[in-house]
C-alpha cells in the first residue's frame, strides 16, 4: 500500500502543533499567556535575529570550548571510530531486514528526512506561534529553524569534503573521494539523520515527561534507521548525524536561554485564560 507523503505531512503537522500546545496544564491550548501586543513585523524581526544568533553561536562556540567540551568532542570521535569496526556487518544486517519493513514506514523514513517536508513542518510550527503570538511556540519554531539550518549547512559541506562512498557503491567503508560532487560519494554524515533527529530532539526538549520524550525521539530515529535499511549510509554516518543533531540543538537552546531571547517562563504577572466546562455552563476565566 502506497502512503501519500502529503497525508504524512498533515498528520505530523497536526501532531506537532497539538503536542507543543498541550504540553501540560500551564501551557495548554486553553491556557495561553497574554503578551504585550506586538506587530507581526516586530515578531519576525526579533525571531529572525534569534535564528541568526543561534546559527552564529553554533559555528563560533567551538572556539570557546573548555575542558568538558573537548572531552565530549573526544568521546564522539572515539565512539565513531569504534563503530567503524562494525560498519560492514551492520550494513549486512540492516539491508537484510529491508524486505520485512512495511512500505509505509520506509516511505515515512525517507520523506521525513527530506528538506522540503522537514522545513515545511518546521516553518508551520513557527507560523502557528506567530499567528497566535504565543512565545513558547515561537521559540520552539526558532529552535527548529536555527538547528535545522545550522545542521544542514554542516552536513552539506561535510559530505562534499569527505566524499565517502555509500554502501551501495560496493566499496569499503573507508573509501573516500575528497571533494566529490557525485551523490554516491556523499555518505558522511547522513543528512536525513541530521534533519529528522534535529527536529525530533528539538521538539522533545519541550516536554518533561520521559515517556513522551522517548516516543518523539523514537519517531525521529525512523528516518536514520531507514537509511540503513536502504543501504544508503553506513552505521557511522547515522551515529555521527545523531551526535551532531544533539550538540547543535542543545547549543542553540542554551544560547536562547542564556541571552533570554524568550522569557515566557519568567512572566509572573501574565493573565492566563482558562476555558471552564461544567454541567450546564461554559465560560472563560482569567487568572492573574
Amino acid at each position: 500500500m502506497h502512503t501519500n507523503p502529503t497525508i504524512i505531512f498533515i498528520l505530523l503537522l497536526v501532531f506537532v502543533s497539538f503536542t507543543v500546545y498541550s504540553q501540560n496544564s500551564e501551557d495548554s491550548i486553553d491556557s495561553l499567556d497574554t503578551q504585550t501586543p506586538e506587530s507581526v513585523w516586530q515578531l519576525l524581526k526579533h525571531d529572525g535575529t534569534s535564528i541568526f544568533g543561534g546559527i552564529k553561536h553554533t559555528y563560533t562556540q567551538p572556539f570557546k570550548w573548555k575542558g568538558k567540551d573537548w572531552a565530549t568532542f573526544g568521546g564522539v570521535i572515539a565512539g565513531t571510530a569504534a563503530l567503524l569496526t562494525i560498519d560492514k556487518p551492520a550494513n549486512t544486517y540492516f539491508t537484510d531486514q529491508s524486505k520485512d519493513i512495511p512500505n509505509g514506514i520506509r516511505e515515512i523514513g525517507f520523506r521525513f528526512g527530506k528538506p522540503i517536508l522537514n522545513y515545511g513542518l518546521t516553518a508551520s510550527v513557527y507560523a502557528i506561534g506567530v499567528l497566535t503570538k504565543n512565545e513558547k511556540i515561537r521559540k520552539t519554531g526558532v529552535l527548529l529553524i536555527a538547528s535545522a539550518t545550522a545542521g544542514g549547512l554542516i552536513q552539506t559541506v561535510s559530505k562534499t569534503l569527505a566524499g565517502r562512498a555509500r554502501p551501495s557503491m560496493g566499496e569499503e567503508n573507508l573509501s573516500f573521494h575528497f571533494w566529490s560532487d557525485e551523490p554516491g560519494y556523499h555518505s558522511f554524515p547522513s543528512g536525513h539523520t541530521i534533519l529528522s533527529f534535529t527536529t525530533a530532539y528539538a521538539i522533545g526538549k519541550q516536554f518533561k515527561n520521559p515517556y513522551l520524550k522517548a516516543g518523539i525521539y523514537a519517531v525521529g530515529l525512523v528516518s536514520p534507521v531507514s537509511r540503513l535499511w536502504e543501504g544508503a549510509h553506513w552505521l557511522t554516518d547515522v551515529a555521527l548525524g545523531v551526535a551532531i543533531s544533539i550538540v547543535i540543538v542543545d547549543g542553540i537552546d542554551n544560547y536562547l536561554k542564556k541571552t533570554e531571547r524568550y522569557t515566557y517562563r519568567n512572566k509572573k504577572n501574565a493573565i492566563r485564560w482558562n476555558l471552564k466546562l461544567g454541567a450546564g455552563q461554559i465560560g472563560v476565566v482569567g487568572r492573574f
